[in-house]
Order: C-alpha cells, then sequence, then structure tokens
C-alpha cells in the first residue's frame, strides 16, 4: 500500500470514532487489504467476495467502478477490464469496526460477475445434514 493511497484515508481513532464518527478509517491486514462483499443493487443477491488493497479502495471510490486486488495476480485490477462485465457501484459500504466494504453494484456487460460466466460466483449451495462427503449442489442464483 503506497503513501499516497493509505493518506487518503483519517488515521484510525478511538472504538469510539471508528464506530460511531463519520470518517472513513479503514482497517487494512498485514497484507494491507481489507475485505469486500459485493451484491447485486436491485436484487440483494451476493455476487461475489473480493479483497481490495488502499489503491483498490481509493480508486473505487473516486471512479464509481470497483477495483480490486487480486492475491493470485500480484496486482491491481478493475472488474470486468477483459470480460467486460464491470461493476457500477451504486452504494459503497463499510462494517462497524471498518474491516469490512459492502458494494451495491450493478453489473454491466453480459451481466454475469463470475469468470465462470455465472451470474454470481455463489452458484453452489453445500448439502447441510447429510453424510461424508459432503456434497455440492448447482444452484441458479
Amino acid at each position: 500500500m503506497t503513501d499516497s493511497f493509505s493518506s487518503a484515508f483519517s488515521p484510525r481513532g478511538s472504538a469510539a470514532e471508528i464506530e460511531q464518527g463519520l470518517a472513513l478509517q479503514p482497517k487494512f491486514d498485514a497484507d494491507g487489504l481489507i475485505a469486500a462483499i459485493v451484491t447485486d443493487a436491485d436484487s440483494g443477491a451476493v455476487l461475489m467476495f473480493a479483497w481490495m488493497n488502499a489503491e483498490a479502495l481509493q480508486l473505487s471510490i473516486d471512479t464509481g467502478v470497483a477495483h480490486f486486488w487480486s492475491r493470485s495476480r500480484g496486482r491491481l485490477w478493475r472488474k470486468g477490464e477483459e470480460s467486460g462485465n464491470t461493476l457500477s457501484i451504486k452504494e459503497a459500504r463499510v462494517d462497524c469496526d471498518q474491516d469490512a466494504i459492502w458494494l451495491k453494484v450493478s453489473v454491466g456487460g453480459a451481466g454475469v460477475t463470475c469468470h465462470t460466466g455465472a451470474k454470481s460466483c455463489f452458484y453452489r449451495t453445500i448439502t447441510v445434514g447429510t453424510e461424508l462427503p459432503h456434497t455440492l449442489e448447482r444452484v441458479d442464483p
């Protein structure tokens, strides 16, 4: 995380300031990342989970288009840069201790979020209450 992006956010304050205040004070983990949950702004369906570093969070806020940090690629990426399935941010929220981001988005392009072509990355359910081995069932979110 570079100083220019980390300085874009308020320094972490007291628990009361973090939980009740109106300054954005994101808590990045030891790797400089913060969790980001993405949902469809209209339906509320969970679309994906990803990580953001300070630069990705700042670019997302500045541009209104979701950017993330790819741990597998080791680089910043704008969702949809290859597929065209961009995520236009309609609302961005932070949780109570400011260590997770929630993006409510509209999906552009073909309207799919997952790289597999599914609308959501959460396209399988885990069968609960069954004997081993645990199984999955494909669903249309």
